[in-house]
């Protein structure tokens, strides 16, 4: 599992921006100029010990970790960039063409009603992987077959505010022996209306209602 990690100080920040374009470096050549040679030992074994940094023949390079922080991390700022959530979201109709609901038990958008979904793991080891994996944690369906739509990109905002940004990698597929609750419900189609919908959840399934071999839409949502 790829850990959350951070670097924050301006020479531990310095040393992450020299590996960055190396394979490795020398010791020398990571000390930030008119630096303290303790101060920046002190800093470059604080990276190795937090197995951001390794030693290696010639000198020092980036670790696993180390690589996986600098694919996600800001060139400029040497942060976490804030990056749209990547789920797999569900389309599900059973025999008699209805729409398979559940209800959102958090925020953003508690209490409204969407389509079974779920984020990506990073150890999911393809995005059908991850789609049937949520089909057996929301739905309980095993090895479930599912067919990819298509994606969607949904951009979330309330009074001029971003709220959320969603890439969405949708499946379909039909199922009628689905135990239902009060979190999980089947519904009309065209009684969609009585349902507080999540956002883009009848325009996605809408779309996916074509059944084209795959497609891919963009929408923006005002929550306001």
């Amino acid at each position: 599992m790829i850990e959350s990690v951070s670097v924050n100080h301006h020479i531990q920040k310095f040393i992450i921006d020299v590996l960055m374009y190396q394979k490795a470096a020398r010791f020398r050549d990571l000390r930030p100029p008119k630096t303290d040679t303790n101060l920046f030992t002190y800093h470059l074994n604080s990276l190795v010990k937090q197995g951001m940094v390794e030693k290696v023949e010639g000198g020092y390079a980036l670790s696993t970790l180390g690589l996986s922080y600098v694919d996600r991390v800001s060139v400029e700022k040497k942060v976490i960039r804030t990056q749209p959530k990547i789920i797999t979201m569900l389309v599900v109709q059973n025999g008699d063409g209805d729409i398979l609901l559940q209800r959102r038990t958090k925020q953003p958008y508690i209490d409204t009603w969407t389509l079974p979904y779920g984020k990506l793991h990073v150890e999911d080891a393809s995005v059908l992987e991850a789609a049937q994996r949520e089909a057996f944690e929301k739905l309980g369906l095993q090895g479930q077959a599912l067919e990819h739509a298509g994606d969607c990109y949904i951009r979330v905002s309330s009074h001029g505010n971003l709220v959320s940004t969603t890439l969405a990698h949708v499946f379909r597929f039909y199922k009628d022996d689905i135990e239902t609750s009060d979190d999980l419900v089947w519904a009309r189609p065209h009684k969609l209306h009585q349902f507080a919908l999540a956002p883009a959840v009848e325009e996605v399934m809408t779309r996916t209602f074509f059944k084209d071999a795959f497609y891919f839409e963009e929408f923006s949502v005002d929550w306001s």
